[in-house]
């Protein structure tokens, strides 16, 4: 299996010759229940960006590296906490939220987050031999083989042996996740989380006829939760909003059923794997609001290695200090009464 990644925007898509005619009895299923709901949410696709809600800004997603990437990760008392790594991948439908909840995570926790994306961009752009030879493969239009983008994305893994990480966009098939799995156990840094996102087909879809995006910088607006300050504008350079060519009923369908044919058995690849060091969770909602507070009590609650960062920590003892003196001038003004 190879991967294909678009001149355009580098984005990776499992390549599969199976079409939405052509996928698994549950791909069928999955695709006609999209082109049902398709149907109801067509008012919502058309609906002008005139028509958006209260403004708020646009998350941009950005490689997290403001830390020693080497540094050995230690408890309270200094101790190393290699066994409780977090070690993770997000698997999800095609506008699912992983990108919005790992920038959550990511913004909260001491964690780094690595889009093969942004690691593809930095090889080419940096001229490595990986980054010359896949430079060269995506110009003339072909596919990424699987033990190319496994270098790419270990070139990283590989100096974040104590480091939390969040990896996203490999592996997409089933052959690319055992290969992952070698290397990694190889190195003694085995997967240690799996969160797969269930959302409901329609509400994705109602999602990203909503969705619309600066192109230049990446960010990503939605009418429905995130809209642009100015209708039609980004919030950062004024310049105007556009629609993905990807985010139309007919396109998703066919995303979906290429989630179903090839990333689904990757997910069940984990699941079968009991007795191994990865657990699966699997955190069902209709937003991502909804699902937030699940994903943080997964990770917390196995992994107590990971950290609040310490500007997020010193903003809550902040609050904690105003609310505290709150009560105590509200206990005075009760036994002057």
């Amino acid at each position: 299996m190879s991967t294909v990644f678009s001149l355009r925007a580098l984005r990776p898509i499992a390549s599969t010759s199976a079409h939405v005619a052509a996928a698994p009895s549950t791909s069928r299923h999955a695709v006609a229940g999209v082109r049902r709901c398709a149907a109801g949410v067509g008012a919502a696709a058309r609906r002008g960006i005139s028509q958006s809600a209260a403004p708020q800004k646009a998350l941009p997603f950005a490689l997290n590296t403001t830390r020693s990437e080497t540094a050995p990760a230690e408890d309270a008392s200094g101790a190393r906490h290699d066994g409780k790594m977090l070690r993770m991948i997000m698997f999800g439908k095609p506008g699912a939220g992983k990108g919005t909840l790992t920038a959550r995570l990511v913004k909260k926790y001491d964690i780094v987050s690595m889009s093969t994306g942004d690691l593809l961009r930095q090889h080419i752009a940096e001229k490595t031999e990986v980054g010359l030879l896949a430079e060269s493969i995506v110009a003339s239009g072909g596919l990424l083989p699987d033990d190319i983008m496994l270098k790419v994305v270990t070139s990283k893994l590989d100096v974040l042996q104590n480091r939390h990480w969040i990896l996203d966009g490999f592996p997409r098939t089933v052959g690319q996740g055992k290969l992952l799995d070698d290397h990694l156990s190889a190195r003694g840094t085995p997967l240690s989380l799996v969160v797969n996102l269930d959302v409901p087909d329609s509400v994705i879809l109602s999602r990203i006829s909503d969705r619309w995006v600066h192109l230049p910088s990446g960010r990503v607006y939605n009418l429905s939760y995130n809209p642009p300050k100015v209708a039609g504008h980004d919030d950062e350079t004024g310049e105007p909003l556009t629609k993905r060519p990807d985010d139309n009923p007919e396109i998703f369908a066919r995303r979906l059923a290429q989630f179903y044919a090839s990333t689904s058995p990757l997910l069940a690849h984990y699941s079968a794997q009991t007795a191994a060091a990865t657990r699966v969770v699997t955190l069902a909602g209709s937003t991502s609001d909804e699902i937030w507070p699940q994903l943080e009590d997964a990770v917390r609650a196995h992994f107590s290695g990971v950290r609040e960062r310490q500007e997020v920590k010193r903003r809550h003892s902040l609050s904690d200090a105003v609310l505290a003196q709150e009560r105590r001038e509200k206990g005075k003004v009760l036994q002057r009464a």
